[in-house]
């Protein structure tokens, strides 16, 4: 008898742990785009540091052709010559995964804001790619000298 109860306690347990397993590999995504929308109208600039000792991350280059780009944030950024900047930030791996950015910069403004975006390299579309997050930095060419003006993180 007691040899049935504890098969059935077993069965039971094993019932329980197999009905999470597949509970936590459901969407998260229970608003129907709505957060999306959301996070978009709640976006606002940042302002990342400077990193004094230059280069900390695997070098990107600019890549426009990035398949469903959306926008990150940068950590901190590096003055590499007066009129050039390097962004620091974390993406997923460089061979499944680009960046691109726009900067937006006047004469007037005090300010240089950067736009990061991060996208699927075309080459890696429908590709298994590794979960992994990788520090890159990608340099930027500016229109003029930096001079005193702030570095802001579009995302």
């Amino acid at each position: 008898m007691y040899w049935t109860w504890g098969r059935r306690l077993i069965a039971a347990a094993a019932a329980t742990l197999i009905g999470l397993a597949i509970a936590a590999c459901g969407s998260t995504e229970s608003t129907g785009g709505q957060s999306k929308a959301s996070a978009a109208a709640t976006s606002t600039k940042t302002t990342p540091t400077e990193a004094p000792s230059g280069q900390i991350g695997r070098a990107f280059t600019a890549d426009p052709s990035i398949v469903s780009p959306h926008g990150i944030s940068f950590d901190s950024w590096t003055r590499v010559a007066p009129d050039r900047i390097a962004v620091n930030f974390q993406t997923g791996s460089p061979e499944c995964y680009g960046v691109n950015a726009t900067v937006t910069e006047t004469e007037t403004s005090s300010t240089v804001t950067v736009d990061l975006k991060s996208g699927t390299l075309p080459d890696a579309v429908g590709k298994m790619c590794t979960m992994i997050a990788v520090f890159g930095t990608l340099e930027i060419q500016l229109k003029s000298p930096l001079g005193d003006r702030k570095v802001l993180s579009a995302n």
